[in-house]
Order: C-alpha cells, then structure tokens, then sequence
C-alpha cells in the first residue's frame, strides 16, 4: 500500500509513504511519523497516525503560489475529508465531476486506488485532516438507508464515490472531536482506543449531519434557495468569527429577512445563530489558547472581543473553567 504525492510544476515529491496491508502493523502497535516540507513550493508538515484497519493524517502548508498537486494511492479506501481551511479542486478521471473544497468543508468518498490533480490556493495556509477507514470498517457503523445505497452500491462495485455532491459546513462538536484526536497524548493501547472512539464519533456526527439535512421531515418549510442562503450564513460565521455582525446585517448580506434567518437557521441546523456563532468562537478561542500559546487578551481579540473579561466569562460559561485556567494546564 502506497501514496505519493508531488508538486507537478517543480516535480518535487511532497510525499511518498508505505502502509502495511489494512494499516495493520507487524507488532500490533500505532505507527506515528511525520512529513516536513520546506523548499520552493513553501513550508509545512503533515503527521499520520495508523493502526489496524484506521489512518488519521493532518496537516499544513503554506504554498509561495497557487500550485498543482499530483495525487497516487493503490489501496482501496473510504475518506473522511475536512478541509479545514485554503480552497482545493481535485479531478480524477474515476469521478463524474471535480471535487471541490472551500474553508470549513467535509465530506465522505470511497476509492478503489487513486490517481489525480488537486489544485491548491495560496491565499491562506491550506490546513487538512483526513481519516482513511478500510471499507469493512466504515460499513459497520453505515445506517440502513436510501440516504446511503448509491455509496454502498460503489463500494461493493468498487467504484469511485462521494457520498454527498454537495459538501457539508464543519460544526463546532466535529471540530472539538478533531482537535481531540490531534492533541491526544496518551500511549501505548489507551492511545489506540482513544482515537479509534472519537474517530467512530466523528464520522457519526458526518452521518448525522448528513441524515439529518436529507430527511423527509427535516427544512420542509423552507425553499432550495431559503436553504442557500442559510448555508451563506453559516459559511460566512465560520469564516469572519471576529466581525460584528447583527442579524439584520447578517441577512441583508445574503439578501433574505432577519424573521427567516431567526426561524430557519434554527430549522435547518438545529441552533441559533448566536448560538452556533458563539460555539464557534469558543472552539476556536480553546484552539489558539492551546495550540498556539496566544494570550487570553490576544484571544479575546482574535474572536471578537471587546472587554476580555466578557470573552472569559463565555469562555467559562461554556466549558466550566476559565481560559486562564485552560492555559495553566496547556
């Protein structure tokens, strides 16, 4: 089992690994290593992490120019992609259309061996995490039904898939379950059984997602473009946390009432839009507090406000301990 990975201007290979059949290593341990990149194309890392019939990747780079990646895999594959941040379109001749991703996107696909080109922005670091299941795995935990049987139908075919054609917003408890899988520190088998937990919760939560938005009884009250327009809303929360923004503001941006905002927001993705924007400066906010030794001042600022004293005390409202306390224990 193998994947490659080269820049196709430079001819610069990024990435070249092996993987035991079904990750599985010889000695039943997790695998970890990590891959640097820093030459022309820009700089960054990308840490793997394997073990029995799993793989988890994440990773980052900042590219000098927009640049075209060539993508090879020989294994048979399902994908749980999140495109965390930087834009990316990926075309393979075994799938029908391009597979687009913009800041804050997930989906599913299933490969059967891969070969393509993945075109890159360099506007902002391109940030990714992505888990690799072998198709036994993933099929356990599939729901029965009619949601699902043109993905399931691709697997037992061995045909190129992707589960939705249209990507689903990231949403704060998935990326809380990231950012768990990343920091994990733990050893030896209580690592194993760690991530192997919160990677079953992560992919229920894109079912969920998912099961949730194509439902019968779920948005019947709201039209196709009602419903675009409140996924511009989320999109737009995600990306400009630290804007302050009304709700009326919010909705003449994307051209619809702050009435319809209020109840479908809350229809369609189960909170308010408060609600979902403050979940998301709190995960954030616990981010740069942990990963990137920001201060709570910087901090406060970075999400938006004003008085630090309030960002600390939403801060404790949400996780019961304040951020100051967060950063004693980092």
């Amino acid at each position: 089992m193998k994947t490659r990975i080269y820049d196709t201007e430079l001819r610069e290979l990024l990435v070249e690994a092996e993987y035991p059949y079904r990750f599985e290593t010889p000695d039943s341990e997790l695998k970890e290593r990590v891959f640097t990149i820093d030459g022309l194309l820009g700089k960054g890392s990308y840490t793997e992490v394997f073990f029995e019939g799993i793989h988890i990747g994440y990773g980052n780079i900042s590219l000098a120019n927009p640049t075209l990646i060539r993508m090879e895999s020989d294994f048979e594959t399902v994908e749980m992609h999140f495109a965390l941040t930087g834009d990316q379109v990926t075309q393979a001749g075994d799938f029908d259309s391009e597979i687009i991703f913009g800041d804050n996107q997930h989906n599913i696909f299933y490969v059967d061996g891969f070969a393509g080109n993945s075109a890159w922005s360099c506007d902002h670091t391109i940030r990714v995490f992505e888990v690799n299941l072998l198709p036994s795995f993933f099929q356990k935990y599939l729901p029965e039904s009619k949601i699902f049987d043109g993905f399931k139908a691709g697997i037992i075919a061995k045909k190129h898939r992707i589960l939705s054609p249209s990507n689903y917003l990231i949403t704060p408890p998935m990326m809380q379950t990231i950012q768990k899988i990343m920091n994990c520190d733990r050893k030896g088998l209580f690592r194993k059984m760690f991530l192997e937990a919160h990677v079953i919760e992560l992919l229920m939560l894109q079912l969920e997602q998912i099961s949730s938005f194509h439902h019968p009884s779920s948005h019947f009250n709201l039209k196709k473009r009602d419903v675009e327009k409140l996924h511009a809303v989320r999109y737009k929360i995600a990306n400009e946390i630290d804007k302050p923004y009304s709700l009326i503001g919010l909705a003449q941006a994307v051209g619809t009432n702050e009435f319809m905002l209020k109840k479908g927001f809350k229809e369609l993705f189960g909170t308010t839009v408060f609600g979902y924007w403050n979940d998301l400066k709190m995960e954030r906010a616990q981010a740069m507090l942990v990963e990137e030794g920001m201060t709570v001042a910087e901090v406060s600022e970075r999400v938006g406000y004003k008085n630090p004293q309030h960002f600390s005390t939403a801060f404790k409202r949400k996780y019961g301990f304040s951020p100051g306390q967060l950063k004693g224990l980092a």
